[in-house]
């Protein structure tokens, strides 16, 4: 831990909640963040936040919006924030449906204030830019109430993901292994286990490191939502509550095929800039060699396209969208079926 960290952590939150997060009952409140900027000298940024309490028991923190052009997990968090009873809890279920809420508002993946990434940002800084002021208060005020954590991803404007539920490959085997409970649980069609190429500044890692059973998905993309993924999404959390016991009612089980990520092979990246090709369509089955994909260049005709072939067999989890893509951008990924 760096001696500037150390400091910070010596500097209370700006953040304010106008919720009790020790009451009983329904809150509906807001995070709010002093933001001074030109059109608002005395401004702030308000996150939306629910604390659904009943006694004591298990702390589930439900979040979306962590990228804000990720919509499965503010539609399913909103709708159960709406929804959700203090007399069907036992515990509390603290939601946030838009975490990074300025790039939520702004439909972009990172905010439009900072241009923060919140998923690479943690632990965060009290004194630091607004996103990262964010992180730290999740960091050190809502990670640690917690037992289980679900954070809902998808694939944003640029990729498209098979639906699947997902946790990490972690050195602690006791917390994998009831990671990987809660994945089966949710009861997404696809459960992976997962290795992070960029597992730096991740809100996965940082509750990981809090020894918190931390899961996360992939459901969708395009910078959408569709109508199954947004089911899968609303069925998938009220399942996590049922298995963290939050909620009494029948756990519902799903059948589930399970994926593997096991290392960088997994992952293709263009080299050059140009019009994409998949050859694959998702859940398709394709072979080590195999051409996944193709970058046609568009400045000139007379040119082969690039070729990206598979480095590992597998089914095609992932595709770059939409149709033009840069150099350096992941074209797609590939998992191996381990059922």
């Amino acid at each position: 831990m760096s001696v500037s960290y150390q400091a910070a952590l010596l500097r209370p939150s700006p953040i304010s909640p106008s919720v009790d997060f020790e009451r009983d009952g329904v809150q509906h409140g807001l995070l709010r963040l002093p933001y001074s900027r030109d059109d608002s000298a005395w401004g702030s940024v308000m996150i939306p936040i629910c604390v659904v309490k009943n006694g004591e028991g298990p702390v589930a923190l439900l979040s979306g919006g962590n990228h804000g052009d990720e919509y499965e997990g503010p539609l399913a968090l909103y709708d159960l924030a709406n929804n959700l009873k203090a007399e069907e809890v036992t515990g509390t279920v603290i939601i946030v449906p838009a975490m990074n809420f300025p790039a939520f508002q702004h439909g972009t993946r990172t905010s439009p204030v900072d241009f923060g990434n919140m998923n690479r940002l943690f632990p965060g800084k009290p004194d630091g830019t607004v996103t990262e002021k964010i992180a730290d208060y999740f960091q050190r005020h809502l990670l640690p109430m917690a037992d289980i954590v679900l954070d809902f991803h998808s694939g944003g404007r640029t990729l498209d993901f098979l639906p699947f539920c997902a946790a990490h490959v972690l050195d602690d085997k006791d917390l994998e292994a009831r990671a990987f409970a809660a994945v089966e649980a949710f009861g997404a069609p696809y459960s992976a286990r997962m290795l992070e190429i960029d597992a730096v500044g991740m809100y996965d890692t940082a509750a990981e490191e809090l020894g918190k059973v931390f899961v996360t998905t992939e459901l969708g993309g395009g910078g959408s939502a569709r109508a199954s993924t947004v089911r899968i999404a609303r069925a998938g959390v009220v399942n996590v509550l049922r298995h963290a016991g939050i909620l009494s009612s029948e756990l519902v089980r799903r059948p589930t095929r399970w994926l593997d990520m096991p290392s960088v092979d997994c992952f293709s990246f263009a080299e050059d800039g140009g019009l994409y090709e998949t050859m694959v369509d998702l859940g398709e089955r394709v072979e080590k060699g195999d051409v996944i994909a193709r970058v046609h260049g568009y400045n000139r005709t007379g040119r082969a396209p690039q070729e990206l072939r598979a480095k590992l067999s597998g089914i095609l989890a992932a595709r770059h969208y939409p149709g033009l893509i840069k150099p350096g951008d992941c074209a797609s990924v590939v998992a191996v079926l381990t059922d």
